[in-house]
């Protein structure tokens, strides 16, 4: 049970510090400064007090690189809350007043990405075994990990794979938890990842085939300010938007210009 005697601001911040610790594997000052505005004594409370209450093993600091790290069996405090996924640490849960689709729930072990997630920030290559949706298999692979993305519904490592030679978007939910993680320093440089680093402008129209009064209602319905939808996003990501928003597809009430 939640402790009473915890304010409910301190309580929303021990659980931000959990969370990172459990899905990124990490957290310093820095974090609980920029997410709540916080002063830095305020900070250094926070950690102490998480620090009591957090169960074995607790993290320990790294005092190279300056932050808090999670131990590979941490278990995190005994509040009793929903530990989310990574993207909820940038969302908001859903109010009462509120009815939500229920997405499918993917169910990416905590460790896997904290795996990943210290690879990217450490700049090393990790060993995984990846199950392939194209062939079917599990393949052992190395990869490293550069950039994470979201289609707005899944969690994507953009990653440098040894064995395919290019850059490829991996799903951290199809990383078997067997795999050995095993990481060693980035020996080469890594081509450039152009598809990353181009941004795409995108512009959507309802369909020209729409009638006046449809295409009216479609601007209405996806919150058009001027005639077209415009946006710009990564090349790495246009497949998604062609996939998430139903483009070409029968009964597609968007297309490009």
């Amino acid at each position: 049970m939640i402790d009473p005697t915890l304010k409910p601001a301190m309580f929303a911040r021990l659980v931000y510090l959990d969370q990172c610790l459990t899905w990124r594997g990490q957290v310093n000052r820095k974090d609980l400064i920029d997410r709540f505005g916080i002063s830095s004594p305020q900070a250094a409370i926070d950690f102490r007090e998480y620090l009591e209450r957090v169960a074995e093993p607790k993290p320990r600091y790294d005092t190279v690189r300056k932050c808090y790290l999670a131990d590979s069996k941490h278990r995190g405090l005994p509040f009793t809350y929903d530990d989310g996924s990574p993207d909820d640490l940038l969302r908001s849960p859903a109010t009462d007043e509120f009815s939500l689709l229920p997405s499918p729930v993917r169910q990416c072990p905590p460790f896997v990405m904290r795996h990943l997630y210290q690879a990217l920030e450490q700049r090393l290559k990790i060993e995984i075994d990846y199950v392939s949706m194209s062939s079917g298999l599990r393949q052992n692979q190395w990869i490293a990990p550069a950039h994470f993305a979201s289609d707005g519904e899944r969690l994507h490592v953009r990653a440098w794979s040894f064995h395919h030679q290019e850059w490829r978007d991996y799903l951290p939910v199809r990383v078997s938890p067997d795999s050995s993680f095993s990481v060693a320093p980035v020996d080469q440089e890594l081509p450039r990842d152009a598809d990353w680093e181009e941004l795409v402008d995108i512009r959507l129209r309802p369909r020209v085939d729409l009638t006046d009064e449809q295409k009216a209602a479609v601007r209405l319905e996806y919150g058009f300010t001027e005639g077209v939808l415009s946006f710009q996003i990564r090349r790495s990501l246009e497949f998604y938007v062609e996939r998430r928003w139903g483009l070409n597809r029968p009964g597609a009430r968007l297309e490009r210009c």
